[in-house]
This record gives structure tokens, sequence and C-alpha cells, in this order.
């Protein structure tokens, strides 16, 4: 996804759902290292990259029982078609008794979407722990309500009101409330469920600083996408109400940007940290380009 949709909240939204979202990331088994799996693109054909690394990190999980992921790593090499069935190919590269690797492969009939390279571990004992402290940002009460294309999803803005707005300007730097119903009680679907708003934001949040030029303009003036995202969770990866995302992008240029975030819970526990790489450049001068229908560029 490149960016965020929708507005200032006005009531349920409709369609997606978290529930039907966790019902998406749990793959299933189909032949040997192999699963399977639908999409909910929401109100575009186009598939969420975060929603492949969601489902990914549940299909290495379920091909390594005995492990959890403990990081994952996406490239986002194909436009996906939420009319389409997915496969995911687990290819274990080890399995120890303590850390095990795979990369699962995300096709559409012969053609190869994203790749995903996940470590996996058997969590162990503390030897020393820190973690970095929840920003200042306030308690969710004093966020903004923005209203997303998702029932269950409840998302609150520090500091704006529309992170689609072109004249909205302020720092490089974007904080995300959400709240989640329900929250999956399976490990592997609570990491996916993380994993997923962490493609959501970064380009909104790399373009604010720039007067005029906005994730409103996606896919019609700009040409926008996330091309890779890598998480790391810290555990325990457990939460009971409200998350904060975390956002700064740190660099844009040459048509790619680069944000970091970490997301924490509401009683300040650091329970991820992840990057994203952005695409962000301008739709070719010629018109018939910049208006191909979505199914022209599956």
């Amino acid at each position: 996804m490149s960016g965020p949709v929708g507005g200032p909240a006005v009531g349920p939204a409709v369609g997606s759902s978290v529930e039907g979202m966790l019902e998406v990331f749990d793959v299933r088994p189909g032949t040997d290292h192999v699963y399977t799996g639908t999409s909910d693109g929401g109100n575009r054909r186009v598939v969420d990259g975060s929603q492949l690394l969601g489902q990914a990190i549940v299909a290495a999980s379920k091909e390594l029982p005995d492990h959890r992921v403990r990081s994952a790593h996406a490239v986002f090499a194909r436009a996906v078609d939420d009319e389409r069935p997915l496969r995911f190919d687990v290819d274990v590269a080890h399995r120890g008794r303590t850390f095990a690797a795979a990369t699962v492969t995300v096709s559409q009939g012969d053609r190869r979407c994203a790749t995903v390279d996940t470590l996996l571990d058997v969590p162990g004992g503390d030897v020393v722990r820190h973690a970095a402290a929840l920003p200042p940002v306030g308690t969710p009460d004093d966020a903004v309500p923005f209203d997303m294309p998702m029932v269950g999803r409840e998302l609150r803005l520090v500091g704006l009101s529309d992170p689609n707005d072109p004249d909205e300007v302020g720092p490089p730097v974007l904080d995300a409330w959400l709240r989640y119903r329900p929250i999956p009680g399976r490990d592997d679907l609570a990491r996916a469920l993380v994993a997923h708003y962490t493609g959501h934001l970064s380009i909104s949040t790399t373009l604010r600083p720039h007067a005029g030029v906005g994730t409103a303009q996606a896919h019609e003036g700009l040409s926008t996408a996330v091309m890779t995202i890598t998480v790391a969770f810290h555990d325990p990866v457990a939460w009971d109400d409200w998350l904060l995302y975390h956002h700064e992008s740190t660099q844009v240029g040459g048509g790619m940007s680069y944000v970091r975030g970490q997301v924490f819970t509401g009683e300040g526990a650091l329970i991820a940290s992840f990057t994203q790489e952005g695409m962000i450049r301008r739709f070719a001068d010629d018109p018939v380009v910049a208006s191909l229908p979505v199914a022209a560029r599956l």
C-alpha cells in the first residue's frame, strides 16, 4: 500500500475487517512446504505488501512450529492482484535447536511477486535487557481520530488530522495509535497483525515536510509503492489495548524513501522495530501511461 486512505472518523468502516484479515493471514497448508492463501485488497485490486509479509510470517511459523519468527525482510518485486489466489513456497535453509531460517516465495500463477527472508528462534532468558522508551506523544485521547476502511481497527494520529493532505506540512515524523479488535491469541497471527501496519504510513511520513506533495496524489500525479519492509520482533509480543506506531523518515531522494519505526504497547513496552523503503516517482508525461487501469499494472 502506498499510503493511507480514508479521512476524519465519521462512523464505522464497511468491507474489510480485522477478523477477516486474520483469516487472510492464516494461510492453508497444501503440498509439502507449500501454503495457499487469498487477499483482501479493500477497495483496490492491488494487495498491500504488508499483507504478504504477514502471511509469510504465518507460513514460516507453520513450517517451523517449534520456533517463533524473530525477524523478516520482505522485497515486493511485483504487484499482486487481490482477485487471484496466492502460493507461498517455504524453503527452510536451517532448522536448529535454537535458530532456524527460511525464505518464503510468494507467487501468483507462474509469476514470483515477493520474497520474505525469515529468522526464527526459540526464546531464551535474559542476559541483559534494555529497550527504547515510548516517545512523549501523549495518550490516544489526545490524538485525532482518522477513519481507515477496516472494521475492528481504530486509528488516531498525533499532531495532524489528514496524512493524505499535501498542504498539511510538518516534520518527517508521524505517530499513530492503533487499537485492534479482536487481538489474536495465536503468537504467529499476533506478529502478522503487528507487521501489517508497518507498510501503511511510511510514505505519508516522508512526504509530510514537502508542501504541495501528499499521498492524495498517489497513483495519479505520483507513482508510489512499498518496495521493502524489514520487521524485528522483541519478545514478548503481547498487548491488550492500544499500540503506538512511531515513524521517522531519515532520507528521501532519487525516487526512493527510507523510514524507520518502532511499535510500542500503550504501557510503553517496545514489541517491534521496522524499516521500509518506498518508491516515490512522477508518472511519465505520457497521459496514456499515467491513466493505465489497475489491471494493466498487474
